[in-house]
């Protein structure tokens, strides 16, 4: 089986510490290793480094390259221009079939994620290569049980229990609904039926290209163009001219929302997984309650409860007292304080720098 990390987008929900010349996935979160090395980390018990294959932009190859040098670095594939999630995906399934891989089993994974049951995590992953090899014309997504009623994730719909195993549960696929209102996500949650969507899953790169042939023929057609060319002298000036003509669509609007129902599979288990995108999910995700403090750096707190506290700068002590809620994070150039419950409005802040003498900053 391989696996693909996707580690090209720009979160600017955890600014500042992301920013556009270095994203969070590339950034120290956690102790000191970046969550696309923790990615890589916990796949390491069942595939070798030949078998990961990463996908990211031009501009951060050379970080790639640096945090991951075990990775072959032809498996490192880079995309020239931004278009979305769902040309990418294609990309990457078309290298892989060009590469004699069409017909194997391989996982879509993102890079900005935690997962703090690694074992049950690994395990859910052979499970699906089985079900995939015995069934290559599926897709078996890989869902989280959920914690919460979460009106910001993606649910999955589930159907009839087919096996169980160790706590995980095999069943049929009966749809998506992307982050739905709080009401509908609180019916979701005490349903039984419905998972966290993580945008995991396993399939085959030949399974996922008759899709996009069937469903988004523009961007089958010009994979199709780009791979043809590989690894001849056209490879390069091809992927650069003919990416830039993909239209700039989602993977789930380009392919998962018209996939028949009976091509697909959910696994659902808790693997512990957190999506870090925003520093409120990161609080969450390294917290064991929610009065606990997180912090990284010189920090010092006193009767305070609830807060996560980021400094960066070693020659700075933060010193927190009587504070509860609260977000602090303290960069080289910026400081940024908020309320914890207020941290969707940093991105919309970040985008009022366009124009003006904070855009670097950005």
């Amino acid at each position: 089986m391989k696996a693909v990390i996707f580690a090209g987008g720009v979160g600017t929900r955890l600014w500042p510490l992301s920013r556009k010349k270095s994203p969070k996935q590339f950034e120290k979160l956690i102790g000191n290793k970046s969550t696309l090395q923790l990615t890589v980390e916990r796949l390491s018990p069942t595939f070798n480094p030949e078998d990961i294959f990463i996908s990211t932009g031009t501009t951060y190859v050379d970080v790639v390259k640096k945090q991951l040098p075990h990775v072959p670095s032809q498996n490192i594939i880079a995309e020239p221009h931004k278009r979305d999630v769902g040309p990418a995906v294609a990309l990457m399934s078309g290298m892989l079939a060009k590469r004699g891989f069409g017909d194997e089993p391989f996982v879509i994974l993102w890079s900005d994620h935690l997962v703090k049951h690694q074992k049950t995590f690994n395990a859910l992953l052979l499970w699906a290569e089985e079900v995939i090899k015995k069934e290559p014309s599926k897709i078996v997504f890989i869902g989280q049980k959920p914690r919460f009623a979460s009106d910001n994730l993606g649910w999955i719909e589930c159907g009839a229990v087919i096996e169980q195993k160790d706590g995980a549960k095999l069943q049929t696929f009966s749809g998506f609904k992307y982050k739905p209102d709080k009401n509908l996500a609180e019916t979701y949650f005490t349903s039984g039926k419905h998972c966290w969507n993580l945008g995991y899953f396993v399939s085959t790169p030949h399974f996922l290209l008759s899709q996009f042939q069937r469903y988004a023929p523009q961007v089958y057609n010009l994979v199709h163009a780009i791979t043809s060319t590989y690894e001849t002298e056209e490879f390069e000036s091809q992927l650069s001219t003919l990416y830039e003509q993909m239209p700039i669509i989602n993977f789930d609007n380009a392919l998962l929302e018209q996939l028949d129902k009976n091509n697909a599979y959910v696994i659902e288990a808790d693997i512990g997984w957190s999506d870090v995108g925003a520093w409120e999910a990161l609080k969450e995700a390294l917290e064991d309650q929610r009065t606990d403090n997180v912090t990284t750096g010189q920090v010092m707190i006193e009767d305070s409860e609830d807060n996560l506290i980021y400094n960066y700068q070693d020659d700075k002590l933060i010193v927190a007292v009587d504070l509860d809620n609260v977000l602090i994070v303290n960069t080289d150039d910026v400081l940024l304080v908020a309320k914890k419950t207020s941290v969707s409005k940093i991105k919309s802040i970040v985008e009022r720098f366009k124009g003006t003498e904070h855009e670097k900053l950005t």
